[in-house]
């Protein structure tokens, strides 16, 4: 079992990176938040798990500890296999996800793609209650793409400070400017302008 990859990024596509370990490439499959969180030549920590079935093997990876027991549990689930459990991780981070359970909130979970209200509904039924909120919550922030970078860090204080969390401002100042040909690092005058685009991006996703 392949339980952790650490190494350098080879390669980021739409739905998977290409983490290099001694010289071996391993295509990992990701949830789009933390492939947009990586970039080419970056060094790098994935947790992963390796999912086998009749047709192939397929190795996923998770910038969290968090993400990944998230993924697990929700597999626990009669119907749900990993495809649908990292677009339910694509749509919602963990600890969202984790409170729509908890909540009941079976349209919040429906939005990913490939389930539906009614594989949503089963998800809380087989689930609600039996999710560790505060280990999902405690889990460590995925890997950030900050040093060396200070205007990022500016900009992602800056909406921390207006009350999102580290996880989600990190991911929206990153899509934010990949859609809109921002180049990374951040120039100073970038900032103000990736700042209004992230918020805007994040205001959307309420």
């Amino acid at each position: 079992m392949i339980g952790m990859l650490s190494g350098r990024v080879a390669e980021v596509n739409a739905d998977h990176a290409i983490i290099e370990v001694g010289g071996v490439g391993y295509e990992t499959r990701m949830p789009s938040a933390d492939l947009s969180a990586l970039h080419a030549g970056q060094e790098t920590r994935v947790y992963t798990s390796l999912s086998v079935s009749q047709d192939a093997i397929t190795l996923f990876g998770f910038l969290s500890s968090a993400s990944k027991r998230m993924f697990l549990q929700l597999q626990k689930v009669s119907g749900i296999g990993p495809k649908v459990a990292l677009s339910l991780l694509s749509t919602l981070p963990p600890d969202r996800l984790a409170k729509a359970v908890a909540d009941g909130d079976a349209a919040a979970l429906a939005k990913a793609p490939g389930l539906g209200k009614k594989g949503a509904q089963k998800i809380i039924l087989e689930l609600k209650g039996s999710i560790d909120l505060d280990s999902i919550e405690a889990g460590p922030a995925p890997a950030r793409r900050q040093e060396g970078d200070p205007h990022t860090a500016q900009v992602v204080e800056g909406l921390m400070s207006l009350g999102w969390r580290q996880p989600d401002a990190q991911a929206a100042v990153e899509t934010a400017c990949a859609a809109n040909g921002i180049t990374l690092p951040l120039a100073a005058e970038d900032v103000p302008r990736a700042l209004k685009l992230a918020l805007a991006s994040l205001d959307r996703g309420r």
